[in-house]
């Protein structure tokens, strides 16, 4: 690794590191503070984002050119926990053409006939692209457990659902995670952990700006009343499913800025360590490009000796 990318690597070390969770140790989600802003102020902050967006629009055209390797970005968070606006503000200046969003809602009837994970395999992202999912396979333990309506009406055989079914649906995706970035795709999974206080006041925020109302629905309001509910099954989520290869990102959220630092960094970071390069011209084709070159070069020389009058 070269000088440049050591200082780049140590750069973004701070705002990365503390918020990895391995599975290396007992993750306990109140040890982890939603306030936080890692020393810095609003505006060092806002300066570290426009960075950061430079650094990933180079790194995702590298990613695109070289063809190997693909990127699966996870953002999971209670509602206003700023999914949407953290994917609007990261990925301002990447090319759409090598990045892709999908959001995961209610599944359909055509979806609830197929396995809890087909969904998702479906919108994986191709080699050379960015995919990034808006809730993503881990709702099928968390909204199915704490509504288990949902999960009856995944319609499964009622012998497989047993107490085991979670311990079992995190075996599945740590496997499958497993096998994904053995063929070359780099998960990243962020949870946006906001304060109870922080959503009471952004949807207040929602309610009082009418150019928000849109954002807001009273089923907003069913969930938060099951907040230690959804609190208990994250932390569940954290603790089965970090792994070295796929671990989990848990952001503090009550800052905007400061989580769009933390989920950029992490994102950047992780493109850094690929070693990303454009692919090298064979010397084969650099002779044919030597004669394309030269033909072209004639041409324009052609067109200034003379040039076709115009008729009439």
């Amino acid at each position: 690794m070269n000088k440049k990318a050591r200082t780049l690597a140590s750069e973004l070390e701070p705002f990365v590191s503390p918020f990895r969770i391995d599975g290396g140790e007992k993750f306990r989600l109140k040890s982890h503070k939603t306030k936080v802003k890692g020393g810095l102020d609003k505006e060092q902050g806002e300066a570290i984002i426009e960075a950061n967006r430079k650094r990933l629009a180079d790194f995702q055209e590298k990613l695109y050119a070289q063809d190997r390797w693909s990127v699966l970005v996870l953002l999971q968070g209670m509602d206003a926990s700023g999914k949407d606006s953290a994917i609007k503000s990261i990925f301002e200046g990447v090319n759409p053409q090598g990045c892709e969003v999908t959001s995961f809602k209610q599944p359909t009837s055509k979806e609830l006939d197929h396995d809890f994970m087909w969904r998702t395999v479906l919108a994986l992202p191709e080699r050379g692209r960015i995919g990034i999912f808006n809730r993503s396979y881990y709702e099928e333990c968390l909204v199915t457990r704490v509504h288990p309506e949902v999960l009856k009406a995944e319609k499964l055989p009622p012998r497989l659902v047993t107490k085991a079914i979670w311990h079992e649906r995190f075996q599945d995706i740590s496997a499958f995670e497993r096998y994904l970035t053995r063929n070359g795709t780099v998960i990243l999974k962020f949870f946006l952990n906001i304060s109870k206080e922080e959503q009471r006041e952004r949807f207040l925020d929602r309610l009082e700006e009418p150019a928000k109302n849109w954002k807001f629905s009273m089923g907003d309001v069913t969930e938060r009343a099951k907040w230690q509910r959804y609190q208990a099954v994250y932390q569940d989520i954290v603790r089965h499913t970090s792994t070295p290869h796929a671990p989990w990102y848990v952001v503090p959220a009550d800052h905007k800025w400061f989580a769009r630092v933390v989920i950029g960094s992490t994102i950047v970071a992780a493109l850094e360590s690929l070693d990303l390069q454009f692919p090298r011209v064979d010397a084969a084709s650099r002779e044919e490009f030597k004669a394309v070159r030269k033909a072209l070069e004639n041409e324009g020389k052609g067109g200034k000796k003379g040039r076709p009058v115009k008729a009439g």
